[in-house]
């Protein structure tokens, strides 16, 4: 019978690149930036490295659709490299493979890297008029901001919660995840901004203003996992494990004639569900010691406090307003900065959420850092509120 992945697969050492608009760089610039960060935090050669999972999420304007970009660029050794795409969990999707086939057995030693360069393509994640990322027979009447806006709507009407205080609310996630960008080096938006200017930012899809969504951005991150064993050999101490990886896609359920009322994410529900049962979790709220969560809009990031358990339901407003998730709070979010400040490099948000848990459970993430930190949740969401995939990952000390 399954018995899941939980301290099966350790982290040997990890890497990021700087996240921004990186017109000096190409792609393979910022996957050798990441790599090597990686390769010398693991401590070995890259001989070392049997297997590779290379994530990318809009490949045919960036790197192309299969895995040699991954191989040419870090010039490895001929071993197998498997190109992966899951949408906005498509870091996430390189992770798993690569720790699946670590905790199967399948190989001693995995890299998974994500990449992304898209502002040089002109890519907003907006419909376009004329041929570009995106087709005009592709989302032809449909935007990201407007359909995380009508999830804002449903949250509101189903929970009778006032306008002024949900944007209260929203301007306070955004004003936190740029506090805490502003401390993090590698982040593309390094500035705080203030209560004011988030509620009275010029609206792109109402109540959705300016400093309520993330950016675009280049960039890439990396990890190279092993067993507790091998790395215990090669002198690794304070080991970071996987304590668990989950993955729930949208069936259509949500886009037909069913019970959901579109005030939350299904698939966020489910799959951090099935993540806590992996890792042995039972009181979330309490065994959780941080959150990366996929802030693709502040809205996005308020509901995700409910749907992964750590807010009643009804009274994420409340808390947020409160302050327990900021960095000094009761479950810090996004102490990185987040999507936010980092922006959406597509292929590597997911890995570079893991990179900020890792440096925190080394004690390396400086003006950042956190104490006491146990569990570290990890959230991925790609896709639109009707239609989405939702990857969690669990990481914390090995014990």
């Amino acid at each position: 019978m399954a018995s899941g992945i939980k301290d099966k697969v350790v982290i040997l050492g990890m890497g990021c690149s700087k996240f921004g608009e990186r017109w000096d760089a190409s792609p393979a610039d910022l996957m050798v930036e990441a790599f090597e960060e990686c390769l010398a935090d693991a401590g070995i050669e890259k001989k070392d490295i049997e297997m590779g999972w290379f994530g990318a999420g809009i490949d045919a304007y960036n790197v192309g659709s299969s895995a040699l970009p991954l191989s040419l660029a870090l010039r490895l050794s001929n071993i197998p490299v498997t190109k992966v795409e899951n949408m906005c969990a498509t870091g996430t999707e390189a992770f798993r493979g690569a720790v699946y086939a670590v905790a199967s057995g399948a190989c001693d030693i995995a890299l998974a890297l994500g990449v992304e360069k898209l502002k040089d393509v002109g890519y907003g994640g907006l419909p376009q008029r004329t041929r570009g990322v995106e087709n005009d027979m592709f989302w032809p009447n449909l935007s990201a901001p407007g359909s995380f806006a009508q999830l804002a709507s449903g949250y509101r009407a189903k929970h009778g919660i006032d306008k002024t205080e949900l944007k209260r609310a929203m301007a306070h996630v955004s004003v936190k995840s740029h506090a805490n960008g502003a401390k993090n080096p590698k982040a593309h938006l390094r500035r705080e901004i203030t209560e004011e200017q988030a509620i009275n930012a010029p609206y792109i899809a109402e109540p959705i203003g300016l400093y309520d969504c993330c950016g675009v951005s280049d960039g890439s991150a990396c990890a190279i996992v092993t067993t507790p064993e091998i790395a215990r050999r090669l002198g690794k101490t304070d080991l970071v494990s996987v304590k668990a990886l989950q993955l729930a896609v949208s069936n259509g359920d949500e886009a037909s004639f069913s019970d959901w009322d579109g005030s939350y994410l299904k698939t966020t529900r489910i799959a951090a569900q099935r993540a806590y049962n992996e890792a042995g979790i039972k009181k979330p709220r309490e065994e959780i010691s941080m959150t990366e969560v996929h802030d693709c809009f502040s809205i996005t990031e308020l509901v995700t406090m409910e749907d992964l358990q750590l807010s009643d339901e009804g009274k994420a407003v409340r808390d947020v307003l409160n302050g327990d998730f900021d960095a000094g709070g009761r479950i810090p979010c996004q102490i990185d900065g987040g999507l936010k400040c980092f922006g959406h490099p597509i292929g590597a948000s997911g890995l570079r959420m893991i990179y900020e848990n890792y440096l925190q459970f080394q004690g390396r993430a400086g003006d950042r850092q956190l104490s006491n930190a146990r569990l570290a949740l990890n959230h991925n969401l790609g896709g639109f509120p009707h239609q989405n995939i939702c990857s969690i990952s669990i990481i914390g000390r090995y014990e």
